[in-house]
């Protein structure tokens, strides 16, 4: 009965009340909040739900793909579920966000949170306010005092200036207004730079060293993606020599196998995989393991949507040193919003005085709003295994088709023959 039996595709477009220039993307005015959202329906009637950030409408023909690889497998195999995923993206399309819904079942059905399928218990996180724009000395002044008045204990600064000492100036700035009450730490957005519509500063290894220098005299908690992603040599030479740990590790979509080599080598002090892209829940719980064998730490990039926070979230539960570590709390009014960033969840996660209690809810801890999708969303894809038999045979046409389902269910025999 945990077969799955039907998957749905939405897309979903929010509106923001005021345009979002992020850091990562300069030049760029965000006006929506952009996701695809995947429905996982069992023959039982449970329901996971998981969602991937969008640029547009880029997953057209997404369910097509991932339809005839999902239904009529067991929703809470896990191992198979990651297999079939793995064999996708040899196509090129890595989608790690899908696995999540799949958790998300398993949680409805067992009458839990993921969080405490896996083994951790109730209780609160605390978060550190994540800026996502880039601004003034002034500005983020003012943004760090505000934070600071919510009740956040620390926040998050980006820097993207040609000129280093602009990039310096605003985090003296910052710690000359803040730095005895709220830790302070730094995004270069230097592991993936995005440069579509305006041109970005492009780091190389002595420039980083020179900002922790001076981040290191500033007593910064941590300097975030300072190089290239792909650059190992560089980021392991940088974590050894500074005397700020270096983080990073968000969009390595190679997962696992990716993030234990640099795990490995010592690329960061701090490992902060989303796993939304790097590998889904059951990759980043290995990760955390070896973060945690090799005396690094672990904390969760979580700056996509309201589903990707409530993931990352879980995993923070599970693998975060809940006594001294923080949560990213994705967070830039007037534009980047808690409303506009949970934009259909039932109730949002509402964080009280810098610390969020985490979700007795089972599953992935939230329910959709059906509301809101319906007025935000719009379905693009819909299938069962109806649906399937005779999209195959439109495809196939009526021999082949029958031929891949006898093939198919002859698998399926002898595999649990084999079990």
């Amino acid at each position: 009965m945990t077969k799955i039996a039907h998957i749905e595709l939405y897309h979903v477009a929010y509106p923001l009340k005021r345009a979002f220039y992020p850091s990562w993307i300069p030049g760029y005015p965000q006006t929506e909040n952009r996701f695809d959202l995947i429905r996982v329906i069992t023959e039982c009637g449970a329901e996971g739900w998981s969602a991937g950030p969008a640029m547009g409408r880029e997953r057209r023909g997404f369910g097509e793909l991932i339809a005839p690889y999902l239904i009529g497998l067991d929703a809470t195999d896990i191992p198979l579920i990651q297999q079939r995923l793995r064999e996708m993206s040899y196509l090129g399309l890595r989608n790690a966000w899908i696995e999540p819904a799949f958790w998300d079942i398993k949680g409805k059905l067992a009458g839990k949170p993921v969080y405490q399928l896996l083994g951790a218990e109730a209780g609160k996180i605390r978060l550190y306010a994540s800026t996502g724009e880039i601004k003034s000395p002034a500005e983020r002044v003012e943004e760090a005092l505000a934070r600071h008045q919510e009740g956040f204990s620390a926040i998050k600064l980006r820097v993207h200036d040609f000129d280093e000492r602009q990039d310096i100036a605003q985090v003296e700035a910052v710690i000359k207004a803040v730095g005895d009450r709220m830790k302070v730490a730094v995004d270069a957005n230097q592991a993936w730079r995005v440069t579509a519509i305006a041109d970005a500063p492009l780091w190389d290894l002595a420039r980083a060293k020179r900002f922790a220098d001076a981040c290191a005299d500033l007593c910064v908690a941590w300097i975030e993606e300072p190089l290239p992603m792909d650059d190992y040599a560089a980021q392991a030479e940088l974590t050894a020599y500074s005397r700020v740990p270096i983080a990073g590790g968000e969009l390595h979509t190679g997962g696992l196998a990716e993030l234990k080599m640099m795990i490995e080598r010592r690329c960061y002090a701090y490992f902060q995989p989303d796993a939304m892209f790097t590998g889904g829940i059951a990759q980043t719980l290995e990760v955390i393991r070896l973060c945690k064998d090799a005396g690094l730490k672990y904390t969760p990039h979580t700056w996509t949507n309201g589903i990707g926070f409530a993931v990352n979230l879980q995993l923070m539960a599970v693998g975060g040193n809940r006594e001294q570590g923080l949560l990213e709390y994705p967070l830039n009014p007037p534009s980047w919003t808690i409303e506009a960033r949970d934009a259909i969840l039932a109730e949002p996660f509402m964080h009280q005085q810098g610390e969020l209690a985490l979700p007795t809810t089972p599953g992935l801890g939230f329910d959709i709003d059906r509301r809101a999708l319906r007025r935000y969303g719009r379905r693009f894809f819909s299938m069962g295994r109806l649906g399937l038999m005779l999209h195959t045979v439109r495809q196939k046409g009526f021999k082949t088709a029958r031929e891949i389902d006898t093939t198919r269910r002859l698998h399926g025999v002898k595999a649990k023959e084999l079990a």
